[in-house]
């Protein structure tokens, strides 16, 4: 590669590390998972069953998918991937009653991103890739249980997911009743990728496999943050978007430390908990498809402070965790993609060789 071709390179990295994309209506998806997650967490709060707001959180990611859709495209979607996350937090919530839940779930997780990164491929999931399925599963997974922790995981993560549905697709249901809804019904969207899914199945859940493995081997509290972490640069088709992911997770994820580290220091009462989580995701959604790396200085410490809500942990070893596993997990990922890349080169190489 000539010097011109590395300057053009490093130039086009750095706009889509500095850049930010259109607002495309993120106000809309902002507001409906504000809401999605503050119902479902003044209810369990109202209870005196803060411990069950993991299962509402996750949920409660319903929200975040198909905003790219209207009308029964939406709710359809909605509806595939609530029933998903319902199952992995159940499935999260089994394994965590185990003794040996640290090293069963690492593999159990590798399967899981298999198949999320299938499906998100087949059926076109926005946000793509298995990230979130895989957080909601390696998370309940960590939190030492009893089996009959699993009907209430159900119950509270199925109703937010449904009341995600709800919000998501009352708006299009509303319109429709008002005579407001289009005269043309909404386009399906492409089929996905249908060929070749072992190049993007594959890294996921072998990603996700080697740094569970790494982190939970060395002993770091909460391994499902590498985890989740090496499936981030995999949602990514091409090797440029892919550092960039990694590097926006890296970036993101060091400041948003600095503004968890104030949060807790200040320790709100659960009531400002649930309210400070709110704020952080209405402005996630406002950031995350704009920038990964801005969003990401809320989501941390948005992250940090569910976690600290359900399991209480010193400041200085949550922010220690979250910031070491990270980037175990970023460069995992990123070096689990470039080595699917060689291996598809080459695959592609010796398949001409026998043509």
């Amino acid at each position: 590669m000539t010097a011109e071709a590395h300057r053009s390179r490093a130039g086009q990295l750095l706009d889509e590390l500095l850049g930010f994309g259109p607002h495309a209506g993120a106000h809309r998806v902002a507001a409906r998972a504000g809401l999605t997650v503050l119902v479902p967490l003044l209810v369990l709060l109202a209870a005196d069953r803060v411990e069950w707001s993991i299962y509402a959180a996750f949920g409660a990611f319903t929200s975040l998918y198909g905003r790219e859709r209207v009308g029964p495209l939406r709710l359809r979607l909605q509806t595939e991937v609530g029933v998903l996350l319902t199952g992995v937090v159940v499935a999260g919530v089994l394994v965590g009653a185990s003794e040996h839940r640290a090293w069963l779930a690492v593999p159990l997780a590798a399967l899981l991103a298999a198949g999320a990164a299938v499906l998100s491929d087949r059926q076109r999931w926005h946000p793509p890739g298995a990230l979130f399925p895989v957080f909601a599963f390696t998370a309940c997974a960590s939190i030492p249980g009893e089996p009959a922790d699993a009907p209430v995981a159900l119950l509270v993560a199925g109703t937010t997911a449904a009341f995600a549905l709800l919000v998501g697709n009352a708006g299009a249901a509303l319109r429709r009743q008002w005579g407001y809804a289009a005269t043309r019904p909404p386009a399906e969207p492409p089929i996905g990728r249908t060929t070749g899914l072992w190049r993007h199945v594959a890294p996921s859940a072998l990603a996700v496999l080697v740094a569970g493995a790494l982190a939970t081997g060395l002993g770091i509290g909460h391994p499902y943050w590498a985890m989740v972490s090496a499936v981030v640069p995999l949602a990514a088709a091409d090797p440029l978007r892919q550092v960039v992911r990694g590097l926006h997770r890296i970036v993101g994820t060091t400041l948003g430390l600095g503004l968890a580290a104030l949060l807790l220091a200040w320790d709100p009462n659960p009531l400002g908990v649930v309210l400070v989580v709110v704020v952080l995701q209405v402005l996630a959604e406002l950031l995350v498809g704009r920038n990964y790396a801005a969003a990401l200085v809320v989501i941390t410490p948005l992250a940090l402070l569910m976690v600290h809500l359900v399991a209480p942990t010193p400041t200085g070893t949550l922010l220690l965790d979250r910031g070491v596993e990270t980037l175990l997990g970023v460069v995992v990922g990123l070096l689990v993609g470039r080595a699917a890349r060689r291996v598809g080169t080459r695959s592609v190489g010796r398949g001409r060789m026998a043509a």
